[in-house]
């Protein structure tokens, strides 16, 4: 049983180094909110535009498939207004997306797999002041991306995609458990250097 293991895992090596991975850089904007549970009376939470940017490489599997693991900078959060007053989250993350790549050889593509998130930063700004709220989020994220795109011929892409948050962000406070999780729409052009587009 154990050579067999080792086998396939050899096999899968094998192909993977084989296969003609594809290096590429992206860079697109994002509309961000958090979705917060109790919702507190009076208050509500919009989309905050932001950008993310970062580096993805492509691994084809078989057939139509591959694997795209990504390491980007999302610049997400929220706008909060309550009242007669409103303000502003801005939270960064370094994100990681192991994603799972459908490509028809018309060029559209469907992607879909999870995304763990590491905090950097987290701000509140509300009447022209920034006050640090990082020790009010949770140092990761786990969400799940789904997406979809098309690649040219000249290695030019573009992707829309949904970031839908699993875990709570928010860290439990001693008077109430209150749920916040991320919710982004991302929308982006990315290049592939080297090999075939298609």
């Amino acid at each position: 049983m154990k050579k067999l293991f080792m086998l396939a895992i050899m096999a899968s090596v094998t192909t993977i180094a084989g296969a003609q991975v594809q290096f590429g850089a992206k860079a697109g904007l994002n509309l961000a909110n958090i979705h917060v549970s109790p919702s507190e009376q009076g208050t509500s939470f919009k989309f905050n535009a932001n950008v993310n940017a970062g580096g993805l490489v492509y691994i084809p599997l078989f057939n139509k498939l591959g694997l795209q693991p990504e390491v980007v900078y999302s610049g997400q959060g929220a706008k909060v207004e309550s009242g007669n007053e409103s303000g502003k989250y801005n939270i960064g993350y370094i994100n990681v997306p192991v994603l799972l790549k459908y490509k028809d050889p018309s060029g559209f593509f469907a992607e879909i797999g999870p995304q763990i998130g590491f905090l950097l930063s987290a701000k509140i700004k509300s009447g022209g002041v920034s006050m640090d709220a990082k020790d009010v989020f949770k140092s990761s994220d786990i969400a799940g991306v789904f997406g979809i795109g098309y690649l040219s011929s000249l290695n030019i892409g573009v992707d829309a995609r949904y970031n839908l948050g699993l875990s709570n962000i928010a860290k439990s406070g001693e008077e109430t458990e209150t749920s916040a999780k991320n919710g982004v729409i991302q929308v982006g052009v990315f290049y592939m250097f080297g090999g075939k587009a298609k």
